[in-house]
């Protein structure tokens, strides 16, 4: 395809694509002319590839390059290729380093050593874990660490379930993208079903019927309750 379909195809401007191409981000097309060059399916998702990370993942462009730059090895084992997607991913910040952070980096290690999770304490995920400690912390709600067994108990099926959905893909660019995706909108979807599970718990634990336990959780009543 030329370069206007494959614009048309992936919804990126021509000018992007071309920015792309020399910023090393995708490869340049089959030269037919002097002028011209044709595309094919691996540009496209390419293309996929790298709007998933801007805009899905937040990844600046260089970040980008790194991440495309493992795929590009193919001695990279797709374990640490589907990490090092991961790990780009911008983690919440735990200010200052202290005593708190600390603590909470220690907590987090532990952790991995109970549940024996072949993780490091010091990776993005377990930074910004770290990070939400000390935040519970410092708004006095340090005792909801004690559910930490908990969340990682409910966690190990979603990831075992994201995984067979990855799997399902082939090419090392359609891994990345689902991965990329999956965690961030994965985790939004997560956090949607919590928050149902929530008015239905409580409604369950403080029988008040649907209307007051929705009410409860911040979630408005059904219209055929009110």
């Amino acid at each position: 395809m030329r370069i206007g379909e494959l614009s048309r195809r992936s919804g990126v401007p021509v000018p992007t694509i071309k920015f792309y191409v020399r910023e090393g981000l995708m490869p340049a097309g089959q030269l037919t002319s002097p002028n011209q060059a044709t595309y094919d399916s691996g540009h496209e998702r390419r293309l996929k590839l790298i709007r998933a990370l801007l805009e899905v993942g937040g990844l600046s462009l260089a970040s980008i390059g790194e991440v495309i730059r493992s795929i590009g090895d193919p001695e990279q084992p797709v374990h640490k290729m589907l990490g090092a997607a991961t790990d780009w991913i911008a983690p919440l910040e735990g200010g200052e380093a202290g005593p708190e952070l600390e603590d909470a980096r220690e907590d987090v290690a532990e952790l991995l050593a109970r549940r024996g999770w072949k993780a490091d304490a010091d990776c993005p995920a377990g930074e910004t874990l770290a990070a939400v400690l000390v935040a519970l912390r410092r708004a006095g709600h340090g005792g909801f660490v004690g559910l930490l067994d908990a969340y990682a108990a409910a966690a190990e099926p979603v990831a075992r379930a994201d995984l067979d959905y990855v799997g399902r893909m082939v090419a090392r660019e359609e891994l990345v993208e689902s991965v990329v995706v999956g965690t961030v909108l994965g985790e939004a979807m997560f956090g949607a079903l919590r928050r149902l599970a929530h008015v239905d718990a409580s409604a369950r634990v403080y029988g008040e019927g649907e209307e007051g336990a929705a009410g409860a959780m911040g979630e408005p009543a059904a219209p055929g309750n009110a």
